[in-house]
């Protein structure tokens, strides 16, 4: 059976589906073009007209990945409820479930983004964005009088170094931290940079 001919657009986002899985299969390190390819039924040719070079397609991938991550959060700080129950909810969220393939990626993209300067910017140009987003929501609690901040933009690094820091031990050593001991710890940070005590935040 002939294979249906795709838009541009449709191809890309092909290449970089399958790009995503091998990576979380394989690792950035280990990925190749041909693997991408491979999986897809094309041409090393053809993954290589769309992307060029090995590091473009894998920043391109992960950047493709943690947009929808992004979109995501978005979708949760933009809620219309408090901006405690949305920075509730987003945290929680952002803490590692089942799987964990987002985190394994961003565990994959970390990594790469030492020796990789193209998936280094990409990977600190969405890391920024985050920030963004949760201070934003920050500020507005603030202003609005739910919460006393001061510093927004310093309060979602200190919630973003440590919600990274706990996917990576749960990730990376499976067993010693429970994800309900991790949600306990996220909700103690959160209610301390908001100056609320738990009991407030869970309501």
């Amino acid at each position: 059976m002939a294979r249906v001919r795709l838009s541009v657009a449709e191809r890309r986002e092909e290449l970089l589906r399958a790009a995503v899985e091998q990576i979380e299969v394989r690792g950035v390190a280990a990925v190749r073009i041909a693997d991408v390819a491979s999986v897809l039924g094309v041409s090393n040719a053809l993954v290589l007209y769309h992307f060029s070079t090995k590091e473009k397609l894998v920043a391109a991938a992960f950047a493709h990945a943690a947009e929808a991550d992004l979109a995501h959060l978005r979708k949760l700080l933009g809620r219309r409820t408090s901006a405690v129950r949305r920075l509730r909810a987003a945290v929680r969220w952002y803490a590692p479930t089942g799987q964990a393939k987002g985190w394994r990626l961003w565990i994959e993209g970390w990594a790469g983004s030492l020796r990789d300067p193209a998936l280094r910017n990409v990977a600190g140009d969405l890391d920024q964005q985050w920030k963004a987003e949760l201070a934003e929501v920050i500020e507005e609690g603030a202003a609005a009088g739910e919460f006393q901040c001061d510093d927004p933009m310093s309060a979602a690094w200190r919630l973003t170094a440590l919600l990274d820091g706990l996917a990576v031990q749960m990730i990376s050593y499976a067993g010693p931290l429970s994800r309900t001991t991790m949600l306990a710890w996220t909700d103690e940070a959160l209610a301390r940079e908001l100056g609320i005590d738990r009991a407030t935040l869970t309501a």
